[in-house]
């Protein structure tokens, strides 16, 4: 049986490829949203026990149609015997290095600092060897951040619920970028997918009406020191169709940081409409956090979504697939005008 999907892997820098051509057997990768780690699987034919072992931690990287889908470290080892199912080896890798320090405490502190260059600190405190800070994010100036003994991971998770970002790490470099906005870390758009009925999808399973907005405001406050009164800050959250206020619980500590509490919350309801799932032909390109096109579907179904997590998979002489988790929907999707 042959490959259908052209396929590279390297380990520490150096092309295996031809070497596990004749024993590679199944690829699936994993990218979610997040502060959930990639992923990505290899299985191999170990009948008769040829496959070399690679050592825990080994840098991995797969290419699938020439596009770079994963870059993280081996994770484990797996190998299972099986009556009538022959020897197989799995090799499991995660996007970063689980037993690194990135999820060693860390007591230090910053005053009169952007996000940017504490989130930065931390990284590399963490290991890292640095960090990827969306601009909208980076040159945010407090008078005092500190992670007050928490790990890297931890602090990255808290501060991306407070500005509603995603956050992750990604080889040897973390990410912190805008959520729901279908761009990069450095601002840039992300890849556009598109799925046509009939075309390349292969099954769609959607209700773009699932988890609208259940509030039509998200509110947050803070204390006028010059004034010597609580101020409110109100934002509108969009596609909400209720009176509802979103109020968020404590005072922040300024008319900054309560703007970037409501703005987080609006992020993060908007971004939760909807819900649903679609296979389609290969797609490498796909990421988290781009966008989703569909079309050919129907009226209230056509229209484009966020994509909140890809995985690929891909096996030796049986093709392969992109499932695509989606959320948010727009331009059409959700809203049937006939």
């Amino acid at each position: 049986m042959a490959w259908t999907v052209d396929w590279r892997v390297t380990i520490d820098g150096s092309d295996v490829s031809s070497f596990m051509r004749p024993l590679l057997t199944a690829i699936e990768i994993v990218d979610r949203d997040g502060t959930a780690s990639d992923a990505a699987r290899l299985t191999f034919d170990d009948t008769g026990g040829q496959c070399l072992l690679p050592r825990t931690g080994a840098k991995v990287g797969i290419f699938l149609n020439g596009v770079s889908c994963f870059d993280g470290v081996v994770d484990s080892t797996p190998w299972t015997l099986t009556r009538g199912g022959g020897r197989l080896l799995q090799v499991n890798a995660k996007g970063f290095d689980t037993r690194g320090k990135a999820k060693e405490g860390q007591r230090w502190h910053l005053d009169d600092a952007t996000l940017g260059h504490a989130l930065d600190k931390a990284a590399r405190l963490a290991g890292l060897s640095g960090m990827i800070v969306d601009p909208a994010f980076a040159s945010i100036m407090r008078d005092y951040w500190s992670p007050d003994g928490v790990s890297f991971l931890a602090w990255g998770e808290k501060l991306a619920r407070q500005f509603g970002a995603t956050f992750k790490i990604r080889g040897d470099r973390a990410v912190f970028a805008r959520r729901g906005q279908g761009l990069s870390a450095i601002g840039q758009a992300m890849p556009t997918v598109r799925g046509t009925v009939p075309g390349n999808v292969i099954s769609i399973n959607i209700d773009p009406t699932r988890g609208r907005a259940r509030y039509g405001k998200a509110r947050a406050r803070y204390f006028d020191r010059e004034t010597a009164q609580f101020v409110v800050t109100e934002i509108d959250i969009d596609g909400a169709d209720l009176d509802a206020i979103d109020d968020i619980r404590g005072s922040a500590a300024d008319e900054t940081q309560a703007r970037s509490f409501a703005e987080a919350h609006k992020v993060n309801a908007e971004r939760d409409a909807g819900s649903g799932s679609v296979e389609i032909d290969l797609a490498p390109e796909a990421q988290a956090e781009g966008t989703f096109v569909l079309s050919g579907a129907r009226p209230g179904i056509d229209g484009s979504y966020r994509i909140t997590g890809v995985t690929h998979k891909a096996n030796r002489g049986g093709g392969a697939t992109t499932v695509l988790e989606l959320k948010q929907p727009g331009n059409g999707a959700g809203k049937d005008d006939r």
